[in-house]
């Protein structure tokens, strides 16, 4: 049965169209195992969760920075983002035999910003620049860093280097819980 041209303006579905969030490529499954893979560490990682990439992970933690805190960073957050996510791809595939690209790079260093999110959020009701702040910093820096290099050896197979992986991921995000600590 052909279409005609005044189907746009009606409210009538057109057969076999796939649902927005499907043809929008946004998938609620995916994002909810990336997260629970980030958030409870100690359970066993399936190696494709990441091959679907985007960055909320980074959004959400800048989106608390900026619109609850106040203050206007995107220029810190986005310049540290992309300098470390340059670097961690740079030494990814000088460490590895198989590589990793770039977009499954910053894919799992946005989503292990969560804990540094929760910091972020706590970051508005606290003042955390006490022992109390430096104690919950030093908490989400290792399970930033926990998470991140467990992604990253279970991704490349590469279990025996995961000290060498989890340095330059654990600087990284030593840096934005200085800029989370230092914002107020």
């Amino acid at each position: 049965m052909p279409i005609s041209w005044t189907a746009a303006f009606s409210t009538g579905d057109y057969p076999d169209e796939p649902p927005l969030l499907e043809e929008l490529g946004i998938n609620f499954g995916h994002m909810r195992d990336k997260a629970i893979s980030v958030l409870n560490p100690l359970t066993p990682i399936d190696k494709h969760v990441f091959d679907e990439s985007d960055l909320r992970g980074l959004c959400s933690f800048a989106c608390c920075m900026v619109v609850f805190s106040g203050k206007i960073q995107f220029n810190f957050i986005y310049g540290v983002a992309l300098l470390g996510w340059l670097s961690i791809y740079a030494i990814l595939n000088l460490m590895s035999e198989s590589g990793i690209d770039s977009a499954r790079t910053a894919s799992v260093l946005g989503y292990c910003f969560l804990p540094m999110v929760l910091l972020s959020s706590l970051s508005i009701l606290l003042h955390l620049s006490g022992p109390v702040g430096f104690i919950m910093s030093i908490f989400s820096i290792f399970w930033c860093t926990y998470s991140a290099s467990l992604m990253f050896v279970t991704v490349l197979s590469m279990s025996d280097q995961r000290l060498l992986v989890a340095y330059p991921v654990g600087l990284l995000y030593s840096a934005f819980a200085l800029l989370v600590v230092m914002a107020k």
